[in-house]
C-alpha cells in the first residue's frame, strides 16, 4: 500500500505536470523555480493540502543524526529554497527535514543570468547561481515571524540552514563572515551546514584545504558552543571533485575541528555521464547535479563514512533505489534537489514507503 501512492504520483507528475511546468515562462528554469517556490510559499488551497496528506506517504523510518531527531530519511537539499519562502510547505510534501539556504552574511544578487540550465536527457541541471539570497538575517526574520524555534519542529520537521561565503569579502574576512551568518540563524537552525564546496563562488573551494577548513570549522564549532549550552551541530558540505588524498585531508581536519557530520556531495564541475543531445548545454559553466553525478557521489559518500562522522548523502538521488544505495553505503539520510525537480513529490513518497 505504501508504494502505490508514490509510484502513481511520480508517473502522473512526469507525464502530466512536468511537461507544462518545464514549458512555462518560455522554458526559463530559474523563473519556473521562482514561481514554484512562490506558489508553495503561498500555502496553496485547502483541498490541495488535504489531497497531499492523503496521497503522500509520510516519513516512517526515524533516525537520530548528531542529536537531531529526523522522522524519516528523505530531506530537502540546500539550494532549492534559499530564503525559506516555502519552508512551511516541505513537511506537507513528505520531507522529513529541509535544509534552507545557502545564505550569506550579506544579501547578494548572485551571478549574472541566465545561470540555470536543464539537461533533460541526462537527468541533470547545471547552475552557476552564486549564492543569490536575501541574507542570513532576512531568513532569520522570516522564520522568527512564523514562530520557529530551534528544537521544537515548529514547521513540522527539523530545519537545517546552509551558510556560505559572501562573494565580496576577502580571505581575511571570511571566517568572520561565516560567524555573522551563524549568529543570525542559530536560534532557528536544528543544524548548520557549512558550504565550502560550491563551484560558483570564486575561491570558495580553497577553504577545503585542510588548514583553512580546520580554522573555519573550529571557529564555528566554538562559536556555536558560546551561543548555546546545547549548541546545534555543525555539518560540512564537501565537493565531489576532490581527489582521494585531498578528501581524506579535509575529513581529518574537520574531525579534529569538532564537526558533527558531513553532507556529501555538492555539485560537480565534471561533465561525465552527459548524453549526446545534452552536450550543448553541458558546455555551460557551473556545477552539475542530478543523475550524472550519482557514481561519483556514491564514491565520496563511501569515503566520508569511513571518517566516523554521520553522513547525509546528496547527489544523483533520482529514484528510491538511489536513496537506498546511499543508505546501504552507510549514509544515515539523503537529500533531494534535482530528483525532486524531475520526479516531483512522488519521489519523496516512494523513499518514505520503500527505503529502510
Amino acid at each position: 500500500m505504501s508504494r502505490q501512492p508514490g509510484s502513481w504520483l511520480t508517473k502522473g507528475y512526469r507525464s502530466l505536470v512536468r511537461p507544462g511546468l518545464f514549458g512555462a515562462y518560455s522554458g526559463d528554469p530559474e523563473r519556473i523555480h521562482e514561481a514554484m517556490i512562490k506558489a508553495l510559499g503561498s500555502g496553496g488551497t485547502a483541498p490541495a493540502r488535504a489531497l497531499a496528506r492523503f496521497v503522500i506517504t509520510r516519513p516512517k523510518d526515524p533516525v537520530e543524526i548528531a542529536g537531531v531527531k529526523f522522522p524519516g530519511r528523505a530531506g530537502l537539499a540546500a539550494g532549492l529554497d534559499k530564503d525559506g519562502i516555502a519552508a512551511r510547505a516541505w513537511a506537507g510534501l513528505g520531507f522529513a527535514f529541509a535544509e534552507l539556504g545557502t545564505v550569506t552574511a550579506q544579501a547578494q544578487p548572485g551571478n549574472p543570468k541566465p545561470r540555470m540550465f536543464r539537461l533533460p536527457r541526462s537527468g541533470g541541471i547545471i547552475n552557476r547561481m552564486g549564492f543569490n539570497n536575501a541574507g542570513a538575517s532576512a531568513l532569520a526574520h522570516r522564520l522568527a515571524a512564523w514562530g520557529v524555534v530551534r528544537g521544537e519542529n515548529t514547521l513540522g520537521i527539523p530545519l537545517g540552514i546552509s551558510i556560505g561565503k559572501t562573494k565580496l569579502v576577502t580571505d581575511d574576512e571570511t571566517i568572520d563572515d561565516y560567524k555573522q551568518s551563524l549568529v543570525a540563524v542559530h536560534n532557528y537552525a536544528d543544524y548548520v551546514a557549512v558550504n565550502i564546496s560550491s563551484p560558483n563562488t570564486p575561491g570558495l573551494r580553497d577553504w577545503q584545504a585542510s588548514g583553512s577548513a580546520y580554522d573555519l570549522v573550529k571557529a564555528l564549532v566554538d562559536l556555536a558552543g558560546e551561543l548555546d549550552d546545547n549548541p546545534q551541530p555543525i555539518f560540512v558540505k564537501v565537493s565531489p571533485d576532490l581527489h582521494a588524498g585531498e578528501l581524506d585531508s579535509l575529513l581529518e581536519a574537520v574531525v579534529r575541528a569538532g564537526a558533527f557530520g558531513l553532507i556529501a556531495t555538492n555539485t560537480t564541475l565534471s561533465r561525465d555521464g552527459i548524453r549526446p543531445k545534452d552536450l550543448k548545454s553541458a558546455r555551460q559553466d557551473g556545477g552539475l547535479s542530478g543523475a550524472p553525478l550519482a557514481p561519483r557521489a556514491r564514491a565520496v559518500v563511501a569515503r566520508c563514512v569511513r571518517s566516523g562522522l554521520p553522513v547525509i548523502a546528496s547527489g544523483g538521488i533520482m529514484t528510491a533505489a538511489d536513496a537506498q544505495a546511499m543508505l546501504d553505503l552507510g549514509a544515515q539520510a539523503v537529500q533531494l534537489y534535482t530528483g525532486f525537480i524531475y520526479a516531483g513529490p512522488g519521489l519523496v513518497s516512494e523513499i518514505n514507503g520503500q527505503v529502510r
